[in-house]
């Protein structure tokens, strides 16, 4: 019985090395982010301490983080999160299900003016965020929704048209134009097609759209803390600054919050992830 012998691949070694160490690389951050939050303050404060573990579990920061200190006047992000979820949520619902539409028009209706209005959709994605928010505060404030979750959600549905749209065209325009034509000899006419044909082919599209909307949206920091002047109102982004603000930084304290702060998309991930790459790859590949 012949055995393989193992050879030593240089090569090979060498990528696996770069590879573990990219990881390390990548996975310092994190360490402290979630070392840091478990220590107290005195630990904290100590540098030659930063990179040893904690001593203990301290969740005393996480409480602090979630339901702020009054007595330095420190507010908690618990209201925040909620005020994300309200800004998120329905941005992500509404930019996935109108890109949706306007993908699938793009790529089975050929109509007039088909071929200028999609660039001058996709130039959209180019415009940085900084040159618009005097316009877009002015534009909020005289239809009524300046300083709102509302107005907030708007601009991030406009803001998110241009990829949405993008993904959604190239996606549909894999499918086959057969099945189309097959639906309106039936008598479906242009949102029948799209409902019975399109829409229920549509999941890993969708799927890779939410998880780009959702983190966009979430992390999001410079048109919430543009348009939305109330704390009250303000997302988790916009506390989280605040609450890094004060004198005294109690950075256990900061990080517990940052932590809470991703835990949201962590799970977006999680969640969704086995159908993620399967939907960046749909369409890619003919045949």
């Amino acid at each position: 019985m012949n055995k393989r012998r193992w050879r030593f691949d240089p090569v090979r070694f060498g990528i696996y090395t770069m590879l573990v160490l990219t990881a390390i690389l990548f996975l310092i951050p994190v360490y402290v982010l979630l070392s840091s939050s478990l220590k107290d303050f005195a630990q904290v404060q100590d540098q030659a301490r930063l990179w040893s573990p904690p001593s203990g579990l301290y969740l005393e920061s996480f409480r602090a983080a979630w339901s702020g200190i009054p007595e330095k006047g420190l507010r908690g992000l618990s209201q925040n999160l909620l005020n994300s979820i309200y800004l998120t949520v329905p941005a992500t619902i509404l930019s996935s299900v109108l890109g949706s539409l306007n993908g699938y028009v793009f790529a089975k209706w050929n109509f007039k003016g088909s071929r200028i209005i999609f660039p001058l959709m996709l130039f959209g994605m180019f415009i940085p965020y900084q040159s618009i928010l005097i316009p877009l505060t002015q534009t909020l404030a005289r239809i009524g929704l300046g300083g709102t979750i509302w107005g907030l959600i708007l601009v991030h549905v406009v803001y998110g048209l241009p990829i949405t749209t993008l993904i959604f065209r190239n996606y549909y325009a894999e499918i086959p134009t057969e099945l189309i034509d097959a639906a309106r000899i039936d008598g479906a006419g242009i949102m029948g097609v799209y409902w019975r044909v399109l829409f229920p082919l549509s999941l890993p599209g969708f799927v890779v759209v939410i998880i780009w909307q959702f983190t966009n949206i979430w992390n999001e920091f410079l048109f919430a803390v543009t348009t939305l002047q109330k704390p009250e109102l303000q997302p988790i982004t916009v506390a989280l600054r605040n609450l890094s603000g004060s004198q005294i930084k109690e950075w256990n304290m900061v990080m517990a919050g940052a932590l809470i702060a991703a835990l949201p998309t962590l799970l977006i991930y999680i969640i969704m992830s086995r159908y993620f790459i399967r939907g960046l790859l749909a369409g890619s590949v003919k045949g």
